[in-house]
């Protein structure tokens, strides 16, 4: 098991929460993960990190799959300028790689946010720490492990 794995693991055991992790196979979107767990891909929490330009500090957004991030109101909420976040930062930041960054066992806190979209789920996933590993939580209990707040920062989608 990976160190980062293992970390994943640990924070949901801190926290008393027993759920499934569950190994993927190539899931490199979140409509591939969705796939593979036969679930909608707005069941897939997607970690999207931004580096804040003035605090250089990582700032985590919880994105239903299905959705993107609109910067203008993810800087609102963040209370400053985003920008691209680089594999460097990221891994320093949070411990995880991109594309396993898990919204739960950062090396450090890190400030986060929830897509609303998440709460009409009743099971969401979310990365474990490595990209071919997820777990299973209510959106309510992720906010909470994560200390995420609920709020809207998502580009609205044409229908």
């Amino acid at each position: 098991m990976s160190k980062s794995l293992k970390r994943v693991k640990q924070a949901l055991d801190d926290f008393g929460v027993t759920t499934e992790i569950r190994e993927t196979g190539e899931a490199r979107t979140a409509q591939m993960a969705a796939d593979e767990l036969g679930v909608d891909v707005d069941q897939i929490a997607k970690s999207i990190i931004f580096k804040g330009e003035t605090s250089g500090k990582a700032v985590l957004f919880l994105t239903a799959g299905g959705n993107q991030v609109d910067v203008k109101k993810a800087s609102d909420l963040a209370g400053e300028q985003l920008g691209k976040a680089d594999a460097a930062l990221v891994r320093s930041q949070t411990g995880f790689a991109i594309g396993g960054v898990s919204p739960i066992g950062h090396k450090s806190p890190i400030r986060c946010w929830l897509d609303p979209h998440l709460t009409n789920f009743p099971e969401i996933w979310a990365a474990a720490g490595t990209p071919h590993h997820v777990f299973s939580s209510s959106a309510d209990q992720l906010s909470e492990m994560s200390g995420a707040i609920t709020a809207d920062f998502t580009l609205k989608k044409i229908m």
